[in-house]
Order: structure tokens, then sequence, then C-alpha cells
């Protein structure tokens, strides 16, 4: 994040300015959280004949210019998928240099994260991961915990499908327990068992590089969130693209299973 940082140790009481906006949007039709599937690094870096990790790394100034942006328009909540559990299945030497960058990422941006008053929160099981990646993870996570500012939430070693077994398993322990009446089991009780639990649901799920499949992000947690889907590849994804979302989920409506107000008097 072009931001200046900080040797201080405890969150700033501030954040980045707000600025203007969103041409054409009012700040109540900004989205609260917005989620991100970032795809099409590997290709940013093919078309261009470079290695793939070149692709990882420019990603990662995207990220930073993501977040700059989105704390300046107000948004409070970023979750971007940034490992899945099933990209344990890439090269090995390519899972290696993911994991060394998580590790630069965390040790570069933690004071500039205190400095605008952001909050880490990792979201994914931590097994696998490795030592070093999990220690950095943790120690950004414990200098940013008393941010009162933006969340910055990374799914890293995340699979929406593992996530939501691991809720089961939870429940199906405090039955076990008799802690909990089967019969009472709720929604809103599933999602308190799930990694996201202190967290609200995505308003917009943004895809880069144009490919129409969720691949098993918070599925659970999208169940109403408006999905946008450009043909931007990850890299390339700047302020302007982030505008153009969220101008298009301003201009739709969100019913939430209801009908219209406008149409709420027309025969059927």
């Amino acid at each position: 994040m072009p931001m200046t940082p900080t040797t201080a140790n405890a969150c700033s009481t501030g954040s980045l300015p707000r600025h203007h906006g969103v041409e054409g949007v009012p700040d109540e039709r900004l989205p609260r959280h917005i989620a991100v599937i970032m795809d099409g690094n590997g290709r940013w870096a093919k078309a261009r004949a470079l290695p793939r990790f070149h692709g990882h790394r420019e990603g990662a100034q995207a990220v930073r210019r993501l977040m700059t942006e989105a704390t300046k328009l107000g948004i409070e909540y970023l979750t971007l998928y940034s490992f899945s559990i099933e990209n344990w299945n890439r090269p090995a030497d390519e899972v290696a240099q993911l994991m060394a960058l998580y590790v630069e990422y965390m040790a570069s941006e933690r004071e500039t994260l205190v400095e605008n008053n952001i909050r880490l929160m990792q979201i994914g099981r931590r097994n696998n991961l490795p030592p070093e990646t999990i220690a950095e993870l943790e120690k950004t996570i414990e200098a940013t915990r008393t941010c009162t500012g933006p969340t910055l939430v990374l799914a890293v070693n995340y699979s929406s499908r593992a996530e939501i077994t691991d809720g089961v398993r939870a429940i199906a322990d405090r039955v076990a327990r008799g802690e909990l009446d089967p019969a009472e089991i709720t929604e809103q009780t599933v999602s308190d068992s799930l990694y996201t639990a202190d967290i609200p649901d995505p308003d917009l799920l943004i895809r880069t590089s144009g490919e129409m499949r969720l691949s098993n992000y918070l599925l659970w947690q999208i169940s109403y969130a408006e999905l946008y889907v450009t043909q931007t590849l990850w890299p390339d994804f700047a302020e302007g693209d982030l505008h153009e979302a969220i101008r298009s989920y301003a201009a739709r409506d969100r019913r939430f299973g209801r009908v219209c107000s406008t149409d709420a008097s027309k025969p059927i």
C-alpha cells in the first residue's frame, strides 16, 4: 500500500482520509463488505513471457492499490481469496514462492496497516502452512488487533467446503457435550460456527479475469451478495476497476427475496 509506515506499536486513531467517493454513487449505496477472487496472475505473466511468480508479485501490488482505495472510500471489510486448499496441487516451487511472498508481505506491510488503523484477519486452516508463514500472520494479526478502522481479511489455505465441514464438526461437538439441542440449531448457529463468525456477509463479490465460477469461496456467506465479473486480470486491477464494480453494485435492486417496492402494486 502506498502509505507512510510508522514504527509505533499501537494502532493509529485515524485512517486514510476519505475522498469524494465513487462518481454517481451516494455513500449509503456503497457496499459495506467486498469480497474478491483475485484471478489472472499466471495469465498476466504468460502474456508477457514472464515466470508465473512475476504475476503473483504484481498481484501483491494490486492488493495494496485495492486496500488503499477501499479504505479511502470507507469500505469496512475487504476479503481476498489469497490461497485455496486446492492451490496445494500447484507445482511445489510455485507454492513455495507464494508462501515466501506472504512472509514478505506481512513483514513489509505490518507497520503500514497499524499506521492506517487497518485490522488484519485470516480465515482458513492453519495446518499445512509453513511455520514462518504462520508466525508472520500471527505477528500482524496481533499488531493490528486493536485497530478500529477497516478490516482486511485474507483467505489463506481456505476452502468453503472445508469451512462448512469444520463448522458442522464444531456444532456436532456441542451437541455431543450436551451444550446444544439439535432442535435449536438455526442458520445463525451455523454462521456463528464458521471462520467468518464476527464478519458481516459480503455485499459484493468481484471476480477478475472473466471466469464465471465461485471456486469454493464463501459459499455460505455470499447467498445474497451481488456478483461482478470483470475481464481485467488481477495484476491490472486498479482504482477505476473498483469504482466500476461499485457503480454496477449500486445500480442494482437488492430484494433479498422480496418484490421491488415499485412492483408491489402490479398484478401478478
